[in-house]
């Protein structure tokens, strides 16, 4: 039994992984523990949010379908921080825990090149520096390349209190016997930590005392297809309360009960996901902390208690969550835990997610040490299309911080390390102007057409889009505005008093008060739908600070189209510091732009590496 590609993990990185070398026409297998649990959602049933809402629209624009099935198993839809500039809003789904898994399921079912395989991997195939398949148990199974996605899985044990367990998240199996394995391939393997917090069975809660929160009436979507959009009046309301003094005295009087504090997680936890009570420590001089109630599911009666993530015993669990206004009855259907897993060191794999020590082996999603369903999703079809272009003999393929956000993470994780669960932050990008939400197909389609994923007739209606955006800002551009009456009433009635005519059209759209919906009343313009036009006026309004983006954006690719010759021996170069001599040679960085990035090196480093590289070309 021989395949391409074998995916081993059904989370949401193998999928897309296995989705992207399906779709690239590439004979896949998926060997998951169980199929039922495919796209399964232990934590949060949200998609999206604070710069994961962008990546979604980045697989989406690449040819991925985590934004499609978001979409169609979608509760509740909204747009973040609209109050703040487009750089940093981002859409946020309130997923439906059951749907969701079952439209990414039928997908798969429906997938062309795609097997499905229940069983456990608990080996590989290889020789000293490359791996040519699988092992389940006694069966072989071999490929041109594997990509392990085993998320939270890898020798997972489950933490309430002083109670140690060794399973999985959600109840399911763990990953066993793998792990060691890899550390015997000589694979540095780290421990990592996350949680998730109670279900509280809806029908006990005491809505009333509760604030609601609401989703966007705008229509939204997540996919540039003609996905699903869920109409306002049938989106599920989500609901808001707050830990109170009595919640933070409980906890702090049971720290010695919690696992965290009791000495028994050996893992590190998230710094930007804490549990409740690393919170009540971290943050003592707070007198509160925001919890949501998200619905999980329209088939189910359960309600996630988002925020009170927390490793303590399920007896103290019930005193904390009683305390909470409207939950003073409330009956716990699933405690809360925390759950401690392996993953590889950064130091491992490079920009493809290729490991380093071995050709072919391939990894995404939370064993790169990050956290977040979006994240392992965009990792999982990078390294998909990574694996397949290595097949293809095709070059590989490697996005830029300037590019997508999801090039923005594989960067910071690849050039600076992680020892503890990565998750994007719209801080983290210094070019987030450019990684809009709004523009994410202008930014990759063409990126996602060149390796497969889009096809003809997507591309096409992609480049027709963009003709209408490029005529409609020319029109723009080029149209003076005049002094007729009902125009200039409009500009009067913003206080534009004065107005005299003669400004481009473009220039009055400038005006924070005016709106591209009010101005094409004034102006011919191609036909345009909602998101077209959302699009045109954030680049006409913002246009002076894009370009400045675009600009330095240009002087950092500069670096980037330094390469590095292959195997210069860092060690052994003279006149570079020793700790810049081992960072280079552990992460091996393609390029001078990322060789500028790693952490502990500085711009004398990179003039003796520059130096080093033209006596080398001289030679």
């Amino acid at each position: 039994m021989e395949y391409d590609v074998i995916v081993v993990g059904g989370g949401h990185a193998g999928m897309e992984a296995c989705f992207a070398t399906a779709h690239m026409g590439l004979k896949t297998l998926l060997v998951t523990l169980n199929k039922n649990m495919i796209s399964n959602m232990p934590c949060n049933p949200s998609i999206g949010g604070s710069a994961k809402g962008i990546v979604v629209r980045e697989i989406d624009a690449l040819g991925g379908m985590m934004g499609i099935g978001a979409d169609f198993g979608c509760l509740q839809m909204k747009m973040l921080n609209t109050g703040k500039g487009p750089g940093v809003q981002c859409l946020r789904a309130q997923a439906d825990k059951l749907d969701y898994p079952k439209v990414m399921q039928k997908f798969a079912d429906e997938c062309e090149n795609l097997t499905i395989l229940e069983g456990m991997v608990d080996d590989l195939i290889y020789d000293e520096n490359k791996v040519f398949g699988v092992k389940i148990q006694d069966q072989e199974i071999y490929s041109k390349a594997v990509i392990l996605t085993t998320g939270t899985y890898m020798e997972s044990t489950i933490l309430r209190g002083h109670n140690v367990k060794v399973e999985g998240p959600d109840g399911e199996k763990p990953s066993l016997g793998l792990s060691p394995n890899l550390k015997k391939m000589g694979i540095n393997i780290i421990r990592l930590k996350t949680g998730t917090p109670q279900r509280i069975r809806m029908s006990s809660i005491d809505f009333s005392k509760l604030e609601p929160q609401y989703g966007s009436e705008k229509p939204l979507k997540f996919s540039f297809t003609d996905s699903n959009i869920v109409p306002f009046e049938k989106q599920i309301k989500c609901w808001l309360t707050y830990t109170n003094s009595k919640t933070h005295e409980i906890i702090r009087n049971n720290l010695h009960e919690s696992a965290m504090y009791g000495g028994f997680v050996t893992g590190v936890g998230p710094r930007y996901c804490p549990s409740i009570e690393d919170k009540i420590v971290r943050f003592s001089d707070k007198p509160r902390h925001q919890l949501f109630l998200e619905p999980e599911s329209i088939h189910t009666d359960l309600i996630y208690l988002q925020g009170f993530s927390t490793s303590m015993p399920e007896h103290v669990q019930e005193e904390m969550v009683h305390s909470l206004v409207g939950l003073e009855n409330a009956e716990i259907v699933k405690y809360a835990y925390a759950i401690e897993y392996d993953a590889l060191d950064a130091s491992e794999y490079d920009y493809t997610l290729e490991t380093r020590k071995y050709q072919g082996l391939y990894i995404a999603g939370q064993i790169c040490g990050t956290s977040g369903y979006e994240e392992a999703a965009g990792l999982g079809l990078v390294a998909g299309i990574n694996a397949a272009n290595k097949i293809l003999n095709k070059p590989p393929f490697i996005l830029k911080r300037d590019q997508a956000y999801i090039g923005v993470m594989i960067d910071d994780l690849v050039s600076k390390g992680t020892n503890e669960p990565y998750r994007l932050l719209s801080s983290r990008a210094e070019y987030r102007l450019l990684l809009r939400s709004d523009n994410a197909d202008l930014r990759l389609t063409p990126l996602g057409y060149e390796v497969g994923l889009i096809s003809e007739d997507r591309y096409q209606k992609f480049l027709e889009k963009v003709e209408k955006i490029n005529k409609s800002k020319e029109i723009l551009d080029t149209t003076h505005m005049g002094m007729k009456p009902d125009f200039v009433s409009y500009m009067h009635s913003l206080g534009y008093v004065d107005y005299k005519g003669g400004p481009r059209a473009s220039e009055i759209l400038r005006r924070p008060e005016v709106t591209i919906d009010e101005l094409i009343k004034y102006v011919e313009l191609p036909s345009l739908n909602e998101e077209e036009k959302e699009q045109l006026e954030i680049m006409v309004k913002y246009e002076g600070y894009i370009e400045k983006a675009k600009k330095d954006a240009q002087k950092l690719n500069k670096l980037e189209e330094v390469k590095i010759p292959a195997g210069m021996d860092y060690l052994k170069m003279d006149g570079l510091r020793l700790e810049a001599r081992q960072k280079f040679d552990k992460i091996q960085p393609r390029t001078i732009g990322q060789a500028s990035r790693i952490s502990g090196v500085n711009p004398s480093d990179i003039s003796v590496l520059l130096l080093h590289i033209k006596k080398g070309s001289a030679k």
